[in-house]
């Protein structure tokens, strides 16, 4: 069980990662054929399945968060998300401009950082302050 306290950072760190999520799914939606575009451009394969699997991952993935909905799975699957997108979609070893490059590395590091915050989300799980929270059962053990 976790505590008061545990629960809000719990809940505060699910909003952060929900804010990035959701802001780029919207904005990729919004955007959807510059952001096929720029799939195409930088060689990524299968655009037409993929730019919409994106769409979806981002914009459900945030809202997920942000609900603290089946978070334990979700920590994992997004995880997995960043850093097949850190690896498909900022790879700086492929870049020769110098200052491209660089930027290519800070998100490529982004990526891996935000891999990180939802594999601890996979561990803690949503805490009290969400749905799976609200359908756990009350005395049980260990964190919710």
């Amino acid at each position: 069980m976790t505590r008061p306290v545990d629960s809000g950072v719990i809940f505060i760190a699910r909003l952060a990662l929900s804010v990035l999520f959701l802001w780029s799914g919207v904005m990729k939606l919004l955007g959807y054929a510059g952001f096929v575009g720029y799939l195409q451009a930088t060689g990524v394969p299968f655009v037409q399945v993929g730019a919409p699997v994106a769409v979806a991952v981002e914009v459900l993935g945030g809202v997920f968060l942000v609900l603290g909905f089946k978070i334990r799975p979700l920590g994992l699957f997004m995880a997995a998300y960043c850093i097949v997108t850190a690896v498909l979609g900022h790879d700086f070893w492929n870049v020769t401009d110098a200052a491209m490059q660089r930027d290519m590395v800070i998100h490529f590091c982004k990526n891996v950082g935000m891999a990180g915050g939802f594999l601890l989300l996979y561990v803690t799980g949503a805490g009290g302050i969400s749905l799976d929270g609200a359908r756990a059962p009350r005395g049980g053990r260990g964190l919710r």
